[in-house]
């Protein structure tokens, strides 16, 4: 079984349906929408019936766009392209070109809809992507709204997915959902998060709900901890214009890993589809206590890379970075400490990080269980031994790794921590996939477990604004902080180290999968 099977277990193909993506000449579509359609062509999960009409500002036709986007999916698929299949699938590919402030482009769009729907004797269904910026998020939708493209009939249906960032802080994204209320109703709303599209991001409920010798130990009892880690070893490239009005905080924790976060502490859903397993994930967010200021200076830290090496490469400062104010102050790093206050994780500390230029890219979840009482071995053994750990590694490689405690061969009593480790290359035999394939599946087929619902962007962003809003009145005096090429400032060390704790960065990954 291909290993990006959608996780509500279906095999149908989606719904037939007319797919239109605004930001079609963009690098998310080239690099991320395409190739994922076209392997979901290639597991019978794209509806046989269906059509690809990009919508972008650039001049061009349907033969210009059909060119463009051949010579992409050659070079951005994850697998090698089947002709045949990728012939089917281009024939089914249109364009327009317009200003999407301009109401004439909405008005050709919609007559494209109609002849791409009568060419192929589509039903009404159509699914719109916004690859766009997000400050043409409320234009577009308004501008599909007034001319009927949003209208629902009992047999057709209209879905808008909208990439993130949804708003800058809590004002905006709550102006942001009363702009495109007007037009879309909630179920018609697919907010995007491509982390939620990993196989371990997704495996976080099967793991848990599925395995009886967790559950009962998830939680304060036996569990001491939690580390989240979000690592990347790039800089911000070219997206330095975006970055420097964003920063991490934005970028990452008040969607991405927050996101991780409900998955890990979430109560037991009813189901796990839909609204069961959304409303156990905002009651985890909404148990998050936002912190007074005096706790955002005690439990955060924010950091700015400088010039360092990676990979034996000198890499410039953040501030050198294209489109980067050379005196900015946008964060590239974030520690922080966070408390669940509900009855399972009352104390378990939740300790988050993400940054740019750090020592090895990774992004893993771990659990750090109490300490069982090891004097019954002497107390040489019992300060020597680490607790055990569970981690759930998302990238680079996708898999599980588990410490335990096991006796070393030989007379004496020697414990040592043994890592079990599973790697999901392992699995089977699976499909590179760009991560974006689940969702657009789910969305073509209406399951909406794996977006985000309007009352979770809003608990986050309540999380993460008491911090933007002490850190915009108390400008960092010491950036940059860190060396690319490093874990960060020390003072996230310390963060952690206030408890009792340390980051965990060995093992950087699991192993990679035998050769067979």
């Amino acid at each position: 079984m291909p290993a990006h099977q959608p996780l509500t277990g279906h095999d149908r193909p989606g719904d037939p349906c007319t797919i239109v993506i605004f930001g079609a000449s963009g690098d998310l579509t080239k690099r991320k929408l395409l190739p994922a359609l076209y392997n979901l062509k290639r597991l019978k999960l794209l509806p046989e019936n269906f059509a690809v009409l990009g919508v972008a500002v650039t001049e061009g036709n349907d033969e210009i766009y059909r060119e463009k986007i051949t010579a992409d999916i050659n070079e951005f698929a994850t697998e090698p392209v089947e002709k045949a299949e990728w012939d089917e699938f281009v024939k089914r590919a249109y364009y327009i070109s317009g200003d999407f402030n301009d109401a004439g482009t909405f008005q050709r769009l919609a007559a494209k809809i109609t002849d791409v729907q009568k060419t192929h004797q589509l039903p009404g269904n159509v699914l719109f992507y916004l690859a766009i910026t997000p400050t043409l998020f409320a234009k577009v939708v308004e501008q599909l709204g007034a001319i009927g493209l949003t209208a629902e009939t009992e047999d057709a249906w209209r879905r808008v997915i909208i990439e993130k960032p949804f708003g800058r802080d809590l004002a905006s994204a709550r102006e942001l959902n009363l702009e495109i209320s007007k037009s879309l109703r909630e179920r018609q709303i697919y907010r995007i998060d491509h982390y939620l599209g990993k196989e371990t991001v997704q495996n976080i409920m099967v793991f848990r709900f599925g395995n009886s010798v967790f559950e009962p130990i998830w939680n304060r009892r036996y569990i001491e901890y939690v580390q989240i880690t979000v690592a990347e070893e790039l800089g911000v490239e070219l997206r330095g214009g975006y970055y420097d009005h964003s920063g991490v905080l934005r970028d990452m924790v008040q969607n991405h890993i927050l996101s991780v976060l409900s998955l890990v502490a979430m109560e037991p859903p009813t189901s796990i589809s839909g609204d069961s397993v959304r409303n156990e994930k905002v009651k985890v967010l909404e148990a998050i206590r936002p912190m007074e200021p005096e706790e955002v200076i005690e439990n955060t830290v924010r950091g700015q890379y400088a010039a360092g090496v990676i990979d034996a490469k000198n890499v410039p400062a953040y501030r050198s970075e294209p489109d980067v104010n050379p005196k900015s102050n946008t964060e590239t790093f974030v520690a922080m400490k966070l408390e669940v206050d509900n009855w399972r994780w009352a104390e378990v500390p939740f300790y988050i990080r993400s940054g740019k230029r750090l020592a090895a890219r990774t992004t893993e979840v771990v659990i750090g269980f109490r300490r069982a009482p090891l004097m019954l071995f002497g107390k040489q053994v019992d300060s020597n031994v680490l607790p055990n750990r569970l981690v759930l590694h998302i990238q680079p490689e996708e898999g599980i790794t588990l410490d335990i405690h096991a006796k070393r061969p030989g007379p004496k009593i020697e414990i040592s921590n043994i890592p079990l480790n599973f790697n999901y290359r392992e699995f089977g035999e699976s499909t590179a996939a760009t991560g974006y394939e689940t969702l657009l599946y789910d969305c073509m087929i209406g399951e909406t477990t794996l977006f985000h619902r309007y009352d979770s962007v809003d608990a986050s962003w309540q999380i993460v604004n008491p911090i933007l809003d002490v850190w915009q009145a108390l400008p960092a005096r010491d950036f940059p902080n860190y060396a690319a090429g490093t874990w960060g400032p020390e003072s996230s060390d310390e963060l952690i180290a206030k408890d009792g704790h340390r980051w965990h960065h060995y093992p950087l990954a699991i192993p990679p999968c035998a050769e067979k």
